[in-house]
Formats: C-alpha cells, structure tokens, sequence
C-alpha cells in the first residue's frame, strides 16, 4: 500500500467517523419515557378516626432520622437482635442480593457492545493444492498465518443504546425487588414475633387460671368430704380443671410454628433456635408517621419496583423499533501470512483487509411490526400493573389504620368486659358459698372470665401486628432515592436518549 493510498483511507476512515460520532451521540429510537398518572387520594381516610392510644401522627422532619431500623420503634431488645440476625443471615434476602449482582453485570455486558471486537486466530495449515491452481499433482505448502481482526458496529440507531437502557431500568428493578423482600421479611419477622409473645401472654393467662381452677376443684373436693357439697360439684370442678389444662398444653403448637418461622427467616434450623418466653404482651403501638398519600408513591420498594418496569418496558419499545433500521459493520484485519516459517513476521508478509458491511432486512413477513406491538403491549400491561400496584398499597395502609383505630376501641371495652366478669365471677363464688345457687354458675361465671381474658390478650396481639402492617404498608422508612441512579450503576445515557430522572432523583 503507498502513501497516497495509505492517506486517502485514512482520509476516508476520519470523514465517516465524525458524523458516525455524531449519531451514536445524538440519535435514539423510541418514546420518551413519562411516568405514568396514578390515583392519589389528598388525604387517608382512616386517618380521620378516633386514635385512642395516638398510634399515629402527622410526619415531622425529624422523623426522617430513624429511617430503616423502623422496628427499634417498638422497643423490644430481643426483637431489634433478630431483625438484625435477618438482615445478615435471610435467604431469601441473599438471593435477591445475587440478582442485583447479576442485574449490573447485564449492564456491563450491553455496554460491552459499544466497543470493537478485536480477535485473533494464528495458524499454520498444511495443504495440498490441484493442477487447477498451477501446481504440480500432490504438491504440498505450509501456510503460516497470524491474523487480528476488528469489527464494530456503530450505534446509528441507538439499538445499543435502548439495550443499555433495558438492562438498566431491569438493574433498578431489581434494587427495588430486592428492598421490598427485605421489607417483607423484616415485617414477617416482627408479626410472628408479636403473635409468639400473644401465645406467650395466652399461656400465661390459662397457667393463671389453671391454678385457680386446681384449688376450686380442692376446695369443692373438701366440701363434698365434709358433707356440705355434693359428688356433681366435683366432677365439674375437675373437667373444667382438665379441659383448661388441655388447652394450655395446646398452646405450644402454636407457639412453636412461630418460634420455627423466626428460624427460617433468621436464617437459622429450627432445631437448635429458640425463643425466650415472656409472660405479659406489654408492648404498645408507636406514634407512626403517615405522611402526605402522595409520599406513599415514594415510600414503598414494590411501587418504585413497577415504576421502573414501566420505564424498561419503555425502553423495550425503542429496542424493538431498532430492527426496522439497517445495520452497518466495520470490520478489519491486519496480520501476516507467508509460506516460510522464517519468513513469517516479516514486513513483507504483512496482508491486511478494511471494508464497511450493511445488512438490511427487506422482509420478514411483519416480524418486526409483530415485535413493536408485542412491546407496546407489555409497556401498556406494565401500566396497569403499576397502577394496581398504587391503589393496593392505599388499601393496604387504609386496613390497616382502621385496623389499629378499631382495636384500640375495641381492647378498651374488653377490658371493661374482663372487669365486669371478674365481679360476676365473685357473685357467683358467694351465692354459691351461701348455697343458693349450684357449682355450674361458678364454672360458667369462670368460663367468661378466662373468655374475656384470652380475648383481650388476642386483641392486643392484633394490634401489634396491624401496627408492623401499617409501618410495612408505608414502606418501612424506606424511600425512592435509595435506588442507585443510572451514574451510579455506571450507565452513561444521553441527554437525548428519552429517559426519565427516578423518583425523589
């Protein structure tokens, strides 16, 4: 090659890179990306009801500090130690983990196509060549060969570009996903915690009992020695006695597939954890910041989730449109090849090979029509999943602050309930004493009782579990602008590319 070939195609190669630069730059197949409209309501209407035990309150900006380590609010030691064995040892959580790593490593290999394959395949061949090239019959050569070829394809339509952005959003996702398994987990934790220590305060209550019972049954049994009482008093006393036992042993049923449901979400075997018992349900709902019904659109890890889904599925459609446009290759290759093993790496062996490549699909039967349309209606579909997803998380904080307004009525009129029993239960003690009424009013005077009883203990155990769904509902403390931004997942986007700033960015 002499020199004024050499500079015509270096000429050549320098005229077509500037506006190949250019639209790799500036040119970007596809709509741009605007988040979808959802309903907000201005105000929760549950909100608006009586608040007994000021379970919640209007948020403050000081309470932006205790984000996150949200359960550190019930003030339970035990409880924040294994919420904090959770964050560390779940499973679940650690899957979600590896699919974010996966995710990011999508978006380096998308972005990998911006730059030049560069490939080489040294040889040496033996070959034997016919009469037809001139040589004579069973001539044989060795050819040595030492090739480096050099392919791109320039970005002319942004079909890298929209690729990048797929990978992204899918990236984002899977972030989001991955916070709202950790914050199911965290709230699951918390729910079974507080129905294990309802069977605690359950057990504690039918212990109680049990010990009264057993001393009536004494009591009775003396009467009936002593000529006073009767053989029926007993007999009642006593399966009163062995049906309360029954269904204090039974308690640890329950209790058990709780304590196996912490293990599991601790990550732990069921076989070797354990729970300390407590005796009393003590703990109270916090003071739980609701926030504007808008914030909730920022709040919640699966809303941020279907959010981003939309701006893939988005991205989708540009990929897809992508295809109707020709695709230009340039390819080159340089190297050596000679006949001579000496020879082999000299200059005069050098051969070398440039040349643009287009390929352009004339028809393909409506495929790539079929593939647009399929990738407006999942964007469309994503929408609607986005949507649903809104107005469920408003159901779900709306449940439960009725859920936590009720049951606070609701525990103090059980406990005016226990009250009256208690003194029912003393009448029936002294008519019976007095002998003016038989034993079975006792028992049915104590049976309301310890009714009333396991129901109260019951009703608390509810509102402390509303009181974790409606921190959950609300997203737990998280927020929106803890998804790493597309800098930050080392994506780099034009200003042109059509994309969307995600939410709290």
């Amino acid at each position: 090659m002499n020199d004024m070939a050499r500079r015509f195609y270096t000429f050549a190669i320098a005229a077509l890179a500037a506006p190949l630069v250019m639209w790799t730059t500036g040119c970007s197949i596809g709509p741009k990306y605007t988040r979808p409209s959802a309903p907000v309501p201005p105000a929760y209407k549950e909100a608006g009801t009586s608040d007994v035990d000021g379970t919640w309150k209007p948020a403050e900006p000081k309470d932006d500090a205790a984000r996150g380590r949200w359960w550190e609010t019930l003030n339970d030691p035990q409880l924040n130690a294994l919420e904090e064995k959770l964050n560390i040892s779940n499973q679940n959580i650690a899957a979600a983990a590896a699919g974010v790593q996966a995710a990011r490593a999508m978006i380096r290999e998308a972005r990998a196509q911006y730059s030049p394959t560069v490939t080489t395949n040294p040889g040496i061949a033996n070959s034997r060549l016919s009469t037809a090239f001139g040589q004579p019959i069973g001539a044989l050569f060795t050819t040595f060969s030492l090739p480096v070829d050099v392919s791109w394809e320039p970005d002319l339509w942004g079909r890298i570009r929209n690729t990048v952005k797929v990978n992204s959003f899918a990236a984002q996702v899977s972030v989001a996903d991955l916070e709202n398994v950790r914050l199911s987990a965290q709230a699951d934790l918390a729910s079974d915690y507080y129905q294990l220590r309802g069977q605690d305060a359950l057990k504690q209550v039918l212990d109680s009992t049990v010990s009264v019972y057993r001393e009536q049954l004494e009591l009775t049994y003396d009467l009936f020695k002593a000529g006073i009482g009767n053989d029926e008093a007993v007999a009642q006393a006593e399966s009163q006695l062995k049906a309360t036992q029954a269904q204090d042993t039974n308690l640890a049923v329950l209790r058990a597939q709780y304590e196996h449901a912490i293990a599991l979400l601790t990550g732990q075997p069921a076989s070797t954890f354990s729970v300390r018992a407590v005796e009393t349900l003590k703990a109270i709902p916090p003071g739980i910041p609701l926030g504007i019904p808008s914030q909730l659109l920022e709040r919640r890890p699966d809303i941020a989730a279907a959010e981003r889904a939309v701006a893939q599925a988005n991205a989708q459609i540009g990929l897809a449109k992508t295809a109707f446009f020709p695709t230009i290759t340039l390819s080159a290759t340089a190297g050596f090849q000679s006949l001579m093993f000496t020879k082999w790496l000299d200059w005069g062996s050098r051969v070398w090979s440039l040349g643009p490549a287009l390929a352009q699909t004339i028809s393909d039967g409506g495929l790539r029509k079929a593939t647009v349309q399929q990738s407006q209606a999942a964007y469309d579909q994503t929408v609607a999943t986005y949507r649903e997803t809104v107005l469920t998380a408003f159901q779900q904080v709306e449940d439960n602050l009725a859920s936590l307004s009720i049951l606070s009525q609701v525990i103090e009129q059980q406990d005016g309930a226990i009250e009256s029993a208690g003194r029912s239960l003393q009448e029936a003690n002294v008519r019976y004493d007095a002998g003016l009424d038989p034993y079975l009013n006792v028992i049915a005077a104590q049976t309301a009782l310890l009714s009333d009883q396991e129901t109260a203990v019951n009703f608390r155990m509810q509102r402390m579990v509303a009181s974790v769904q409606l921190i959950k509902a609300l997203g737990g403390g998280w927020d929106a602008s803890q998804i790493p931004s597309p800098k930050e997942l080392g994506i780099k986007i034009s200003s042109g590319s059509g994309t969307a700033p995600l939410p709290g960015h």
